[in-house]
């Protein structure tokens, strides 16, 4: 009797296990999603050779690690910067962006950001207006 007990009792307790352990489709089905606080940064009006460095603030919204594996701009005078690092689901990052504000003028960037999230590249924006320094 006491064996039958002992028996049940492994058996349930297994069963129990195995019914918290995730399954394969819910693995499979975890995504990554990435959503910044802001998709534009306007550096309004800004000194020529001023310091054009900007970030942007993002979270990992998602349900599986977020790997950020390129970004790319659409010119060589905007340069980013961003942790290579995978972000844990609920965590947030920040992609700072440096703009070289030599040249006189109204400007406006993109930035283009490659990832494993579920949308897979989002584009982001600065924009401003560089003006002589006095």
């Amino acid at each position: 009797m006491k064996r039958t007990v002992n028996t049940s009792f492994f058996i349930l307790f297994i069963a129990g296990l195995l019914s918290m352990a995730p399954t394969k489709s819910t693995v499979e089905n975890a995504v990554a999603i990435l959503t910044f606080e802001s998709e534009v940064v306007d550096y309004g009006t800004i000194e020529q050779h001023a310091d054009g460095t900007r970030i942007f603030t993002f979270k990992n919204e998602g349900d599986a690690p977020l790997i950020i594996s390129k970004v790319k701009t659409s010119c060589g005078c905007t340069v980013p910067n961003y942790s290579k690092d995978p972000i844990l689901p609920g965590n947030s990052g920040e992609l700072e962006i440096k703009y070289d504000t030599k040249k006189l003028g109204a400007f406006t960037k993109t930035i283009t950001v490659l990832s494993n999230a579920k949308e897979g590249e989002k584009t982001l924006k600065i924009k401003g207006t560089v003006v002589a320094a006095k």
